[in-house]
């Protein structure tokens, strides 16, 4: 796998800027498959340089068991963010990337209306995240309307964008569970697996990762 172009590196420091430091040594990318309790999983979370979480996701609360953790640099986001409390909960202090792969065929781009006035976004370019993370499943997103998750592309972009650091992952369902049609997430709703996807390919990239010796899946 490459690292980010050049045309790609305002995003790495736009990253790099809201991270703990600056070329992260270790970046954690949350999932939203409801998982059990598991504090070693989310210190191991917490612990990372950079957090990015992904849609409508949850984080730990005071006094409840370790999950997931807490901390949250990076939101990754789509149009249908069904947001939960925590997605704009100190959201001065996190970077909002919009991924808008549908815009490749018939998504527009209106900003969604239930969104903060006083909050800005980047949106990430299809050119240099969507087809890059596309060609390398084997898909053509260009002549067909399919591309990977939201989640995937969260992924995608921390790997690219931190070759050399420590990538934690954990709330990825698809690896494990590959033909699910639907699935639950760990807010409490649920929603069918949408047609755009090929989760079975999706699972078997980011489980090629695991084998490269810098990249651990956390279930």
């Amino acid at each position: 796998m490459n690292s980010v172009s050049d045309e790609a590196s305002l995003l790495v420091k736009l990253i790099e800027a809201y991270a703990d430091r600056p070329d992260p040594r270790s970046v954690a990318v949350v999932g939203n498959q409801p998982l059990g309790p598991d504090e070693q999983r989310a210190k191991a979370i917490d612990s990372c340089d950079v957090v990015f979480r992904v849609n409508g996701y949850v984080c730990d609360e005071p006094g409840a068991a370790p999950t997931v953790g807490c901390r949250t640099h990076v939101v990754v986001f789509n149009r249908a963010l069904r947001a939960t409390k925590w997605v704009f909960s100190n959201y001065r202090s996190k970077l909002y990337l919009m991924v808008e792969p549908g815009r490749l065929h018939w998504e527009p781009e209106d900003i969604p209306q239930w969104w903060p006035p006083d909050l800005g976004f980047v949106p990430v370019p299809n050119r240099e995240v969507t087809l890059p993370l596309s060609r390398a499943m084997g898909l053509s997103s260009r002549e067909e309307a399919a591309w990977a998750t939201t989640g995937t592309m969260a992924a995608w972009i921390a790997r690219t964008s931190f070759p050399h650091a420590e990538l934690v992952l954990s709330g990825f369902s698809f690896v494990d569970n590959p033909n699910q049609t639907s699935w639950q997430h760990a807010a409490g709703d649920s929603c069918i697996v949408g047609p755009e996807h090929r989760i079975a390919l999706e699972g078997r990239l980011l489980e090629s990762w695991t084998r490269t010796g810098n990249t651990k899946l956390l279930r």
